[in-house]
């Protein structure tokens, strides 16, 4: 209660740039999380299979990844603010392309596209918030960020999947329910621009000057273990992004195919399982302050792993649902933590390029295991399909739980502010 409070506080003293910011990010996560849920269940009305929504989603995660490190270092050198209003332009009136076009070939081009834009929001939201927000404000300013971002995700894509029904019940095909509400998704996204209209972003120079002398000196010293330190942490990333990659994604497929859950009821799961993770990553600080960060990470990681072989092998919907929200909830609520390792452990001038290398890993484990994911659930149906994936996904978290331990063990260190990843892991 005590740190709510203290965001309430700091969220009173901040400026007009960065609640208008605030407003952007809330209309564009709406139209992200309409998207996320149903849109690979709309490829499937429109009569593809599943090899074709793991193209898709493989697809999409590579050209965001690729584009993730080059976003970051222009952010480091252009106008922030202009950027993102590129990003969610073009993002709005891309997911719109997408609910309309249904031929194949258009599909994946507007999923490489749409990849290529999202990543602006993705890269740069963080780097901005903390230019325009003092130290002492980041820690709660950052928490609520991330809140409100999984908030946003959770009213689209539960609000889509009521909605969807909705129209549904009124004598409206499946198909054209689900292309109404995603055209609703994207102009949620594009509003998303106006706001960032009218902000205002600190100039270069002046954050610079904020630097002190022994910041810079310290930061030359560390380039070799900066170096060290990202290619350890992009390695486990790596590792968990492929784990991520085979699940994930499909989650609304497995509840759909496997149980028959309505669109409703799914959107329901998948909101209920944000809404946790925002609870757990309000435990995750009290945590660290006993055992330690990756220790931490360590245990909610693990912790997870018995929700998710029983979300893999279980026929029934009750024990799915309940495992797959408490694992949705204890292998998320690590991310914050990483972010903190990582704003802590990487000097200050590398900060943006350590953040960009983590996503990049991260979301390149998603494009790659698509097409794995789908000749799985193809090959061997609706139960062992998902239980195979879901083994596989529990195994990769395992080696990535010890490496991370072993590399990136606690060392005397001061706390720094949490950072959310803003991806599901």
């Amino acid at each position: 209660m005590s740190f709510i409070k203290k965001i309430a506080v700091e969220w009173k003293n901040v400026s007009v740039s960065v609640r208008l910011f605030f407003i952007a990010a809330v209309l564009y996560q709406i139209g992200y999380g309409m998207f996320s849920v149903l849109y690979n269940l709309y490829i499937q009305e429109l009569g593809y299979n599943d090899r074709m929504s793991g193209t898709v989603v493989s697809v999409q995660s590579l050209a965001t990844a690729i584009c993730f490190i080059p976003i970051g270092l222009l952010g480091d050198r252009w106008n922030r603010k202009n950027l993102l209003i590129v990003g969610a332009l073009v993002s709005g009136l891309l997911f719109a392309g997408r609910s309309l076009y249904e031929a194949e070939t258009g599909l994946l081009a507007l999923a490489v596209m749409s990849g290529l834009f999202a990543s602006i929001f993705q890269v740069l939201a963080i780097p901005f918030l903390a230019e325009n927000v003092g130290k002492a404000q980041r820690l709660a300013i950052f928490s609520l960020y991330s809140s409100l971002v999984l908030a946003a995700q959770v009213l689209g894509s539960f609000g889509g999947g009521v909605l969807a029904d909705g129209l549904q019940s009124f004598g409206m095909q499946r198909a054209d329910s689900l292309k109404v509400v995603l055209l609703l998704g994207s102009a949620a996204t594009l509003a998303a621009f106006l706001p960032l209209l009218f902000m205002r972003e600190r100039a270069k120079a002046d954050i610079v000057a904020e630097r002190t002398r022994s910041e810079e000196n310290k930061e030359k010293s560390s380039r070799k273990s900066d170096t060290k330190f990202i290619a350890q942490f992009v390695f486990v990333q790596l590792l968990i992004g492929f784990g991520s990659g085979l699940v994930i994604p499909y989650l609304n497929l497995y509840f759909t195919n496997r149980f028959s859950v309505s669109l409703s009821g799914m959107s329901l799961l998948i909101s209920l399982g944000q809404i946790m993770t925002i609870v757990s990553m309000l435990i995750g600080p009290s945590l660290v302050a006993k055992v330690g960060q990756v220790k931490a990470i360590v245990f909610f990681q693990m912790l997870s792993l018995p929700f998710l072989l029983l979300t893999g092998f279980t026929n029934v919907l009750l024990v799915a649902s309940v495992s797959f929200l408490f694992r949705q909830a204890l292998m998320n609520a690590a991310n914050p933590i990483q972010s903190a390792i990582l704003v802590d452990r990487v000097s200050a001038k590398r900060s943006g390029i350590a953040n960009s290398s983590m996503q990049t890993a991260f979301m390149l484990g998603w494009a790659t295991m698509g097409p794995v994911q789908a000749h799985l659930v193809s090959e061997h149906g609706y139960y062992w399909g998902y239980a195979i994936t879901f083994s596989i996904t529990g195994t990769l978290y395992v080696v990535a739980s010890i490496l991370f331990f072993v590399m990136l063990r606690d060392k005397k260190h001061h706390p720094a502010n949490p950072v959310n990843n803003a991806i599901s892991s």
